[in-house]
């Protein structure tokens, strides 16, 4: 069969009719041009796969139907999504969205091992999950030593695990993000921890003058499942992707080789975390402070939240109070505890430290938020209040000492492979913390760099010949300079703080 599904036959047969025919010959002997047959050009492929892009619209049009519905009606509950997340379309592109490199759970499936039979695999768990026969892993359970060097429990998921979950957070995506508020940032689609910042700065520059850096207290750990159940049923009726969300919070833990059931709390490190956390803070915090700042804040009042930790800005001192209180009552309900060390109400703005200085103070207090310490100051050229950010210091020190530890593990390598390597890490460096007015931050940052690898080269050789003006020739070639990755935050900036 020429040209059939999946097939080029070689060469196509040209249809175009040849010219200058003579009646009076035969058309073989009359045709003056033969229309050249085409074969398939050399060294290509004969088809490429599409099944890719073909799934991405798939699943973008299904989404589309979803979010369509939870946008007209926001008080729908919809009763059949699970043949959207068993779909394999859906499946494929939430495998492909995996990180290819990440650790493998507890059944050791890595995604490139799994990739070998993918379609044969991913058939199999989509037959699982429309027979109801899937059945959650338990997590495997590390940790993570935190700046203040207590231990930051993290979950790793089974690989099939992460796929329904990715697929799951898509078709709830859909719904959610339809309903979220706009002061809350964290782990949601086109949303950035810069864009919480320059929220906060803009807000900042309102009428502020207290403000309430909150943290909530092991929030991933404590997390009430029958709270955060009663919850999503608000938006979902569908009893079979409530009871999948069962399964992965009653999975359980694997920690030292003996398994613990968790009757509260999400792992931190699965795909499904981050919005069961934000779908618990929404209805526990954000619509709570949206109507609390309507009806009962007598001023101003701005917030922005990534996750767990929220800044809340207040134009009187007695607002800033009332809310410390009420918050920590409103916690209490849903099982639920502030931070008592992280969590403070300062005197933050544009008046702050005249104030402060008429009462003999000092300077204003700061707080830390995303990394960044946010401090009162003033701009050089005409004096007025603005919002200056630096780099934490815990953060930073933090940094440049793994960078300290590693250099030592590559105290050996080539200058070159060491040097590739330190240009990544101050690379990234200067992305996320480049910010106008951190340039100090940043340029302290590539000199201790630059410290510790001078000294680790000198380490290597007790007759060794590096110089220090062998040295700015690798530190001028290997480590960038301090640059601004990020513009002022605009008045104009459209978020909703």
């Amino acid at each position: 069969m020429m040209n059939g599904s999946r097939k080029s036959d070689r060469p196509v047969v040209a249809t175009k009719p040849a010219n200058k025919v003579d009646p009076a010959l035969n058309e073989a002997e009359s045709m003056a041009e033969w229309v050249e047959r085409r074969g398939l050009a050399e060294g290509n492929l004969p088809r490429q796969n599409t099944n890719r892009a073909q799934d991405r619209t798939i699943v973008q049009s299904a989404l589309g139907r979803i979010r369509q519905a939870a946008v007209k009606d926001k008080r729908v509950r919809f009763t059949s999504l699970m043949h959207h997340i068993y779909d394999l379309s859906m499946l494929r592109e939430a495998y492909y969205a995996l990180k290819r490199d990440a650790a493998p759970g507890v059944d050791g499936e890595t995604w490139r091992a799994y990739e070998k039979e993918l379609e044969r695999n991913l058939a199999d768990l989509s037959g699982r999950l429309r027979r109801g026969a899937y059945r959650a892993k338990p997590v495997r359970r590390v940790f993570i030593t935190k700046e203040d060097g207590r231990q930051r429990p993290l979950g790793v998921t089974a690989l099939e695990d992460k796929i329904v979950q990715r697929a799951t957070v898509e078709v709830l995506n859909a719904i959610y993000e339809t309903d979220f508020l706009g002061f809350s940032y964290g782990y949601r689609p086109g949303r950035s921890q810069h864009q919480a910042l320059d929220a906060l700065y803009v807000g900042l520059g309102k009428k502020v003058d207290w403000v309430l850096d909150g943290d909530i207290s092991s929030f991933f750990d404590g997390l009430d499942h029958q709270w955060l159940i009663k919850f999503i049923e608000h938006r979902v009726a569908d009893q079979r992707v409530l009871r999948l969300i069962r399964k992965w919070l009653n999975a359980g833990v694997l920690e030292k080789g003996q398994w613990r059931c968790s009757e509260e709390g999400t792992p931190q490190g699965g795909s499904a975390s981050p919005l069961l956390a934000n779908i618990y803070l929404h209805y526990v915090f954000d619509l709570w402070v949206q109507h609390w700042r309507k009806t009962k804040a007598k001023g101003d009042v701005i917030v922005v939240r990534w996750a767990d930790d929220f800044v809340v800005g207040f134009q009187h001192q007695s607002d800033a109070a009332r809310f410390h209180k009420e918050l920590a009552e409103r916690f209490a309900k849903f099982r639920l505890k502030l931070h008592p060390e992280k969590t403070r109400v300062i005197e933050f703005g544009r008046y702050a430290a005249e104030r402060r200085k008429r009462r003999g103070q000092g300077k204003p207090e700061t707080f830390n938020f995303l990394g960044f310490t946010h401090i009162c100051g003033r701009k050089r050229s005409n004096g007025m209040f603005t919002v200056m950010r630096r780099t934490m210091r815990k953060r930073k020190q933090a940094k440049l000492k793994a960078v300290k530890m590693e250099l030592r593990k590559r105290m050996h390598q080539p200058v070159a492979e060491v040097g590739k390597w330190l240009r990544s890490v101050v690379a990234g460096h200067n992305r996320y913390y480049g910010v106008p007015g951190n340039l100090p931050s940043l340029g302290s940052f590539r000199y201790q760099v630059a410290r510790y690898w001078y000294r680790t080269l000198r380490r290597r050789s007790q007759r060794t010949r590096v110089t220090w003006a062998r040295m700015f020739r690798w530190f001028r070639h290997w480590l960038p300079w301090p640059t601004l990755h990020h513009p002022y935050p605009s008045p104009r900036l459209g978020v909703i703080t």
